[in-house]
């Protein structure tokens, strides 16, 4: 048995929820002999043919002190795989997937307690795993660079384009969007003044973790919708005119190639990771010069959009799911 921390399902988490959900859903058909088992809240949130092993543990500190170990003693898989953090205690070998190291390279952009936590317990979880997985070729530069992990440790599994998100209605859409949580990290601010720039209303989706910013938003006229359901989100790329993304650090960047695979020009900063993933199906530009990146994309929206669909068929998650899959097999070997 295989045992996959799957906690973020149900949890409205965006991208670890959306990681953990499609790739256990990627990895049924590619299993073979092996058997999947996944540590969820409620049995229901287990894609079919998945074993549920549910734990409603509510603090998550004795969830992952206590808890975890305590149900993976009783069913004694071979391996288990865990997002972010591992149990201090294993009874077997663990394979650990770190999405970014946002905490260490823009850690004053985060709150004290997380940062604190987060530079405690992903060092130690990275030096006990097995392997570790990392979403992109920037982490597992991070990881190397940050944390002296050994380049062989670390597998690159990039993430993969949901198959919700597909090209609509060819005219231009009348918004631009902003897809990410609100927090200072992904500088949301700078989209509005942007789309206020170009005479375009912003419409921003993501869970709310930063209220005040959140405000700010509302009161520069930005349409704030929090966290939305997946098919409302896909209709929102293919309604917008353009994604903008002004992030000062990501990981991955999934909004990136779900609004290319949706048909829908990208504007964003030169992140490291987005320039990874969009190569040059986006506009990008510094905060300050995003509404004259806005109004490039805007003006040479039939190259992107055929650029971006064309970028966007490379990331698949069947792909990650083999990748995955192949570092299972090499441990369990």
């Amino acid at each position: 048995m295989i045992v996959v921390d799957a906690d973020y399902l149900g949890r409205s988490r965006t991208g670890d929820e959306t990681y953990v959900e499609n790739l256990l859903r990627a990895l049924v058909p590619l299993a073979g002999d092996l058997r999947l088992a996944a540590i969820v809240r409620d049995a229901s949130l287990a894609p079919e043919g998945v074993e549920p092993l549910v734990l409603t543990t509510r603090s998550q500190e004795l969830r992952m002190a206590w808890s975890v170990p305590r149900l993976l003693r009783r069913v004694r898989p071979r391996l288990a795989h865990f997002v972010h953090a591992l149990p201090p205690r294993l009874p077997c070998p663990a394979v650990l997937t770190v999405q970014d190291l946002s905490f260490e390279r823009e850690g004053a952009l985060m709150g004290a307690r997380d940062r604190l936590v987060f530079r405690r317990v992903v060092p130690r979880s990275v030096r006990r795993a097995a392997r570790v997985l990392a979403i992109s070729e920037r982490t597992k530069r991070d990881l190397v660079e940050l944390y002296g992990v050994p380049e062989e440790k670390v597998v690159v599994t990039p993430l993969g384009v949901d198959p919700a998100f597909f090209p609509g209605d060819t005219r231009r859409g009348t918004y631009l969007l902003f897809v990410g949580a609100i927090q200072e990290r992904k500088d949301p601010l700078a989209a509005v003044a942007a789309a206020s720039a170009v005479g375009l209303p912003l419409v921003a989706v993501g869970p709310e973790k930063d209220a005040r910013l959140a405000e700010e938003l509302r009161l520069a006229g930005a349409d704030v919708r929090g966290y939305v359901p997946k098919a409302e989100l896909a209709q929102l790329y293919r309604g917008a005119a353009a994604l903008v993304l002004p992030s000062r650090y990501e990981g991955f960047g999934l909004p990136v190639v779900e609004a290319m695979a949706s048909g829908t020009p990208v504007v964003a900063t030169p992140d490291e990771a987005l320039r990874e993933v969009a190569g040059d199906a986006a506009v990008f530009a510094e905060p300050r010069a995003l509404a004259d990146a806005v109004r490039t994309a805007l003006e040479d929206r039939e190259r992107l959009v055929a650029a971006g669909l064309e970028r966007a068929r490379r990331f698949s998650w069947d792909e990650t799911a083999r990748r995955t899959l192949a570092v299972y097999r090499e441990l369990l070997a």
